[in-house]
């Protein structure tokens, strides 16, 4: 028979010390990690540590085939006075701040349209899908075809309505234009996909009632389906700006970052400077300022969350 302790003063028992975890939850917790170490591992080898070496790299003065010799921050002051930096990061934020909008009125546009209950949505869904889980090299490559300026498909729709089109990925004005608009079409199916899965979670009593209220179509969208829709929207926010941030492979393959340096980004300077330069350290201090600025405009997101995201509890 068990004995309890009670205190001398108010006669309460007194709580006993917490005994060994039970065998089932140190089992389950084991299981626990053997399952997360896969991706532990992955990001500890595949990100932690490249950020980690390329803070370092940008503390030397480093060519691949001589001895790397410590240069202190020299790296990061050849930033201010450097003009193809700056260009780039502009040529950047260009991309960023035109590709993001309209990659994001796209997806939701597509997404309200196959959540009206269309037949056969999994077959159009699939298909929308199919640009985003293509390869964008070959993207790039079919998308430098249909802008050849005598012969390409989008000059030849344009020349139905009378418009002259330019010779888009060799243009001044128009290479950026051009590489914008195959990355929306490139990625706008990763969104629709998210959108559409924010959407059906939508309880349909709440559009019941707004219809019963008398809402009119647009006042439902912007008073039940946008606040609702708005942890979707803030993902696919996020994910698309660091996205854009680090885009590459279009620019190398349908541009190489010309005309001049019209489309030259900050991810293809950093690999102009680092592997056609050889200037290692110099490449990883840019790296390490492109990792920062994408950090604070990530956390500034996250601090707006509180004021621009709804959360259904």
């Amino acid at each position: 028979m068990a004995v309890e302790t009670r205190t001398a003063v108010s006669g309460a028992p007194v709580p006993r010390p917490p005994g060994p975890r039970p065998r089932w939850r140190r089992s389950e917790a084991f299981t626990a990690w053997l399952f997360l170490l896969p991706s532990l591992i992955g990001f500890l080898v595949f990100t932690a540590g490249p950020v980690i070496a390329a803070g370092v790299i940008s503390l030397l003065d480093w060519n691949l085939f001589s001895p790397p010799s410590f240069a202190g921050l020299d790296n990061f002051t050849r930033l201010g006075p450097d003009p193809t930096f700056w260009s780039a990061f502009g040529n950047t934020l260009y991309f960023t701040f035109a590709s993001v909008p309209l990659t994001l009125l796209v997806s939701l546009a597509l997404a309200l349209l196959l959540n009206q209950g269309l037949r056969r949505i999994a077959v159009f869904r699939s298909l929308l899908l199919l640009p985003y889980a293509t390869i964008t090299v070959a993207v790039a490559f079919v998308w430098i075809w249909l802008y050849i300026p005598t012969d390409g498909l989008v000059n030849a729709v344009l020349g139905v309505f009378g418009i002259d089109g330019p010779a888009w990925l060799i243009s001044d004005d128009w290479a950026m234009p051009a590489l914008i608009a195959m990355s929306v079409w490139k990625s706008f199916g990763f969104g629709m996909v998210i959108f559409l899965a924010g959407l059906q979670a939508i309880p349909q009593q709440l559009y019941e009632a707004a219809r019963v209220d008398g809402a009119t179509p647009w006042r439902t969208f912007r008073s039940v389906t946008l606040p609702l829709l708005s942890p979707a929207m803030f993902f696919v926010v996020v994910t698309s700006i660091i996205n854009s941030f680090q885009v590459f492979d279009q620019a190398l393959v349908m541009t190489d970052g010309g005309p001049g340096s019209r489309t030259t980004t900050l991810v293809m300077y950093i690999y102009q400077t680092g592997f056609q330069n050889y200037e290692q350290g110099y490449a990883a201090a840019q790296s390490i300022v492109l990792f920062a600025f994408i950090a604070v405009i990530t956390a500034m997101q996250f601090l707006l969350q509180r004021r621009l995201v709804h959360y259904d509890n």
